[in-house]
């Protein structure tokens, strides 16, 4: 048996685990998908979060360039906004996310006028991509 989702197409697929240290604390820890399938977002109540090796994502997303001091924030972005179209974690977090992809951008040596437009692009434009989504959108199928 091969559990499958449909799921729209990416760009990147991370080659190595990636661990960073975040200051959301769940109440429990959050495995994205749950066991027993592979999985590819893990959130502890530490707030370590592990973004597994082969999670795929679509990069920087809007009228940008894909940039390497781009790329770890965007990686990160991702993972969170999943966590909450799949109501995994609040949407409450949204600020904190797109904060946090401001901040590693700088970090990475992004201009901090670039990381600022970037900023206020997703507190603007990305709110929708943060929406729980139609369940039927992320249900495990299986087939033979």
């Amino acid at each position: 048996m091969i559990f499958y989702r449909e799921l729209k197409k990416y760009k990147y697929q991370l080659m190595d685990d990636y661990i960073i240290k975040i200051k959301i604390r769940p109440n429990n820890d959050i495995i994205e998908p749950p066991p027993p399938m592979q999985a590819y977002i893990k959130l502890d109540k530490e707030g370590n979060l592990e973004i597994c090796r082969s999670y795929s994502w679509d990069g920087p997303s809007g009228p940008t360039i894909d940039t390497k001091n781009f790329m770890r924030g965007s990686l990160v972005h991702d993972a969170l906004y999943q966590l909450m179209r799949q109501s995994r974690l609040s949407d409450n977090h949204r600020k904190y996310a797109d904060d946090l992809l401001r901040d590693i951008c700088i970090e990475d040596s992004m201009s901090k006028l670039r990381a600022w437009y970037i900023h206020k692009g997703v507190r603007i434009f990305a709110a929708s991509f943060a929406r729980p989504t139609d369940k039927d959108e992320y249900k495990i199928k299986t087939a033979p």
